[in-house]
């Protein structure tokens, strides 16, 4: 499965050129022209102290004149026009700051680049990233010369308004290609945005964006800058409501909403290499599991793909839609002992702990949160049940949030903390690239007790 994320952004290109020392001049970076405004700068306050030296030894009026009418002629010509472009280009550079943008063009489809903090967000084309599947440029490509000849605005900062915000392209392994439309509102009445609608469903179905050979089409509208189907209803436009992706022999639908790995063959490593974890050779790391707990659970994957090696599987979702994939997947691929319950975690876990404690028996979770790791009293939950022998963090970020998960996991008792629990130890970790050309990869650790 492919994801992907694409921003809109407007800008402006600068094309005026100066005549000063040289024919022309480009933009320098920011970097690079903040360097020559130091030097600068210390050069004009080198000359500071020289004209108030200057004063205070009684200059005379006709260089008091000068200095007021024309206060560079102490200057040669040629420190002048150096003195004259450094200041255009810091004026430019401010410019720039305020209008993001690398082609010229008022609206574009990329990713972003700098940072709101330092005012240097520009816009740029993914085209050429070795990670990005061609069907996503050429949707990415369409969905750019939509929203360059529609009426409306892009919106990059909310209270600016604008409309056309992002679009989302998740691929599977067969070309299947699912387009979420991300639009908002502002002020415009339901009946204005069916238009506008109208014009997307026309572009990508009848229009230049054919090509792309949608098999579904999502629209969601919404004020905030992130919300769920539950929040803000994602509307199927056109085609399937659904893609389906096959893992390790298993058939799993997903959502719009839901979350699944980009990378369908890395994933079959990594989901193979839990599935081991889960139910290992019983002559290498112990007994095999009865019960899985799978905590952020997706669309069941992970305790889908480890079923048969287990005589239970439990799974916990936050998001609505990812349950309901998850349920249909179980009956998709007639597995009868998968069960899914939908809600936070950390409210969740510590009734199904309770009926796990009840039920007896060997279990085994697996945790695989997102970037921000596990909620306190989701590690409390599984820290405190005795019952949990053995436990699989899958982390694509080991080095953030998830670190202080470890150490909760691993620390002595803290009554303070309400880790009351036995303590678990690393004993297994296995790094899983499923980024191939970046930094990033998923580390799996074993923790037993």
């Amino acid at each position: 499965m492919a994801f992907l994320c694409l921003r809109l952004v407007e800008y402006v290109k600068i094309s005026s050129l100066f005549a000063l020392r040289k024919p022309y001049f480009l933009f320098s970076t920011k970097t690079t022209i903040e360097a020559e405004q130091d030097k600068l700068l210390a050069k004009k306050q080198r000359r500071k102290s020289q004209k108030k030296h200057l004063w205070s030894d009684n200059l005379s009026w006709e260089e008091r004149l000068a200095d007021a009418v024309t206060p560079l002629w102490r200057l040669s010509y040629d420190e002048q026009l150096e003195l004259k472009q450094k200041h255009q280009e810091k004026v430019l550079s401010q410019l720039v700051d305020h209008l993001p943008g690398v082609d010229g063009n008022p609206k574009t489809v990329g990713f972003y680049l700098g940072t709101g903090k330092q005012g240097n967000i520009v816009c740029v084309n993914g085209d050429h990233l070795l990670n990005m599947p061609e069907k996503h440029k050429l949707v990415a490509r369409c969905y750019q010369d939509f929203i360059r000849q529609s009426s409306l605005d892009p919106c990059l900062l909310f209270h600016a308004g604008g409309h056309w915000r992002e679009v989302t392209v998740r691929t599977n392994a067969k070309g299947h290609t699912m387009a979420i439309v991300y639009f908002h509102p502002q002020t415009l009445s339901p009946e204005e945005v069916s238009v506008h609608k109208a014009d997307l469903v026309d572009y990508f179905t009848r229009g230049p964006g054919s090509v792309c050979q949608l098999d579904s089409l999502f629209f969601q509208e919404s004020s905030m800058t992130r919300c769920s189907h539950e929040e803000s209803p994602y509307q199927l436009l056109y085609g399937q409501p659904h893609i389906y992706e096959k893992v390790l022999g298993f058939k799993f639908r997903v959502s719009p909403d839901a979350f699944f790995q980009v990378n369908q063959a890395a994933a079959e490593v990594l989901y193979a290499t839990l599935r081991d974890l889960i139910s290992p050779n019983t002559e290498k790391l112990g007994t095999s599991t009865d019960t899985l707990l799978d905590v952020c659970c997706g669309t069941g994957a992970i305790g889908i793909t480890a079923s048969p090696r287990v005589e239970k599987v439990i799974g916990i979702e936050l998001i609505e839609q990812a349950v309901e994939d998850a349920v249909h997947n179980t009956a998709l691929n007639n597995v009868l002992n998968c069960q899914f319950v939908s809600g936070k975690a950390e409210a969740v876990l510590p009734g199904v702990m309770v009926d796990l404690s009840c039920s007896g028996g060997g279990l085994t979770a697996v945790v695989n949160p997102a970037r921000a790791g596990l909620h306190y009293r989701v590690v409390r939950a599984l820290r405190n049940q005795p019952s949990i022998r053995r436990l699989i963090y899958v982390s694509c970020k080991p080095d953030g949030e998830a670190m202080r998960n470890f150490r909760e996991l691993c620390c002595p008792p803290d009554p303070q903390k309400k880790l009351t629990g036995e303590a678990f130890s690393p004993t297994l970790a296995v790094p899983v690239d499923m980024f191939p050309h970046t930094p990033h990869c998923e580390l799996v650790l074993l923790f037993e007790r």
